[in-house]
Parts: C-alpha cells; sequence; structure tokens
C-alpha cells in the first residue's frame, strides 16, 4: 500500500511538472503584411526559426497590413512584436504625420533590410520620370499606410498634389488587380524586391518600373532623411533587363518596449546565431547583417537587444 501512494505521488509530481512546463511557454505574436508583399513570408520564416531553436517559445507570424497598422498595434499594446518601416516607426515614435500619439514604447529589435520604392507602369504609358505622372491615374498605396506615407513625401519633393492626378488609394495586391484590369497607369509600392506581386503581374503583362534621377534622389534624400539613394538590380522582374535607380527606407523588427529584457535578448541572440536559415525562405534575407543590424535606427534599441549586441561589438544607437 506505502509502495503504491509512493509511487501516486511521484506520478502527481510529475504530472505537476509537465502542467508547469507547459503554462510556461511564452506566446508571442508577430505583425507581418499582406500576402503580396514581403513582410509575410520574410515574418513567417522567422517566427518558425525562433519556435523550433526556443522550445519554451511559441512565435506565430500574423497576417497584418503592414507598417501604419502594425506601429499602432504595437503602440497601444495589441501585439508583442511587428515589421515596419523605419521612417514610419520615426513617425510613430514622435506622433507625426499619421499617428496622432506618440508612441513611445516603439523599440527596435534589428534593422533588416532596404525597402525599396516601386513605382510600376506599363512599357507603353510613357512615364518615364516622377513629373510624368500628373494627369495619369496613379495609385499612391492604402489610406494611412507606410507607401501612402513615402509616396506624399516623394510628391511634397516633386512638387505634386493628388489633385494634379486620378488619385487611388490602393494596397499592394489592388494596385497590381487593377493594372490587370487596364485601370492604372502608376502604382506605387514600398516593399523588398523582388515582390510577389509584382512578379505575378509582370508574367502577364510588360512592365515597367520608374527610374529616379540622382538630383531628384538628393534632393529627397536632404529633406527626409530616411530615404537611401538605392537601385533595383537588373532582371529583378521579368522584361527590365537594367537597373532601375529609386529610392529606399529600412525594414525593422520592432517591439513592444514591455518585452522583458532576457526574453529580447533570447530572441535577439537566437536570431543572429541561426538567421541563416532564412535564406532559403526569401532573397531578402541575405541581406540580413548581424553589422547592419541597427542601421537606420529610427526608434531607441530595446535593452535586450542593446545587451547582445554590445557583447558582439555592435554599435547600439543613442535614441531618445
Amino acid at each position: 500500500m506505502r509502495k503504491f501512494l509512493a509511487t501516486l505521488m511521484v506520478v502527481g509530481v510529475l504530472v505537476m511538472a509537465v502542467a508547469g512546463a507547459a503554462s510556461a511557454k511564452t506566446f508571442i505574436s508577430l505583425a507581418t503584411g499582406g500576402t503580396g508583399g514581403t513582410y509575410y513570408p520574410v515574418g513567417g520564416g522567422m517566427a518558425d526559426l525562433i519556435s523550433r531553436h526556443l522550445p519554451d517559445i511559441q512565435m506565430t507570424s500574423e497576417t497584418g497590413n503592414a507598417s501604419v497598422a502594425n506601429l499602432n498595434l504595437i503602440g497601444t499594446h495589441e501585439i508583442e512584436m511587428a515589421l515596419v518601416q523605419n521612417d514610419v516607426a520615426y513617425w510613430a515614435y514622435h506622433g507625426e504625420r499619421m499617428f496622432k500619439t506618440p508612441y513611445k514604447n516603439v523599440r527596435l529589435i534589428a534593422s533588416l533590410y532596404p525597402e525599396h520604392v516601386q513605382c510600376i507602369t506599363m512599357k507603353n504609358s510613357g512615364v518615364k520620370d516622377i513629373m510624368d505622372i500628373v494627369g495619369k491615374r496613379v495609385s499612391v498605396g492604402a489610406p494611412g499606410s507606410g507607401v501612402q506615407g513615402d509616396v506624399s513625401a516623394i510628391l511634397q519633393v516633386a512638387g505634386i498634389k493628388y489633385a494634379d492626378m486620378k488619385t487611388d488609394f490602393l494596397d499592394f495586391n489592388n494596385t497590381t488587380q487593377r493594372f490587370k484590369d487596364g485601370q492604372l497607369d502608376v502604382g506605387f509600392v514600398t516593399a523588398g524586391y523582388p515582390t510577389s506581386s509584382i512578379m505575378d503581374l509582370a508574367t502577364m503583362h510588360d512592365i515597367d518600373l520608374v527610374s529616379f534621377s540622382d538630383e531628384f534622389m538628393t534632393k529627397l534624400t536632404d529633406t527626409f532623411s530616411f530615404f537611401i539613394k538605392s537601385k533595383i538590380p537588373a532582371g529583378t522582374y521579368s522584361g527590365i533587363d537594367y537597373d532601375v535607380p529609386t529610392p529606399a527606407v529600412m525594414a525593422m523588427w520592432v517591439c513592444d518596449a514591455d518585452l522583458p529584457d532576457d526574453l529580447v535578448y533570447k530572441l535577439t541572440k537566437t536570431f543572429w546565431e541561426n538567421v541563416e536559415e532564412l535564406h532559403k525562405v526569401h532573397s531578402k534575407a541575405l541581406l540580413f547583417t548581424l553589422e547592419g543590424a541597427t542601421a537606420g535606427a529610427s526608434v531607441p534599441v530595446h535593452a535586450g537587444a542593446a545587451k547582445y549586441y554590445k557583447e558582439v561589438g555592435v554599435k547600439v544607437p543613442d535614441i531618445k
């Protein structure tokens, strides 16, 4: 009888231990973007990497509405992490442009890759320069989106107003669908190339990308420091066999400042120590480098991430 009771006690302790371990698992969500953009596959790969290498953490990638919507979720503590543009993160942190309230709880975990402004048109549209969009049917991004914020900045530098065009406010997928339906002349997308929705469009239509002159990009980067001069290489999309000069911003992995330092430290360390596993997920992951982990930082670095970067010799910017 005593042996039986002892066995029951051991079993009970084991059951409680297992239950305790299960309840100790940490669940984290990462807001990404629509299925037609780059955030979606990249975020899915990141969530899978973290969940496999950290058994006590279950990270889930959530389809989102990209930078502005994601930062609203972070700012109101409705999600733990997100992928966003550095310029939009700056506006959220300071309560500018599309943000009425400063979200001082936004923190950087890592800068990832450049996101390029891709100004799509058709080869027979007659649009070769940004000034050629006047009078055209133009999609400037979904209302309140990061794309719309980028386009607004570009139009400001160009001296073009929405009223100067037949303006529509569409997301990635709807922009490319309107091209397929013959209802657009120009459409803007800000995303890492190659962007799946644009690749799909290029397989069925003779598309082109508008080039930005060096003079215009100098004026743009002087006015808005988050933009950098860059290019989309020849061959990125079917039928475009030449480099396309265009501005870019940085994609960043951000989180809520309320996340514990030790948790963010583990996430950051695990991510960078296994980052090569993401190379097969999306070509943009080839641009993820530890050396560039704080490049273009526009909000403070989370203390947990900063601890890891200091250990490996990455400079942590002091942003207030």
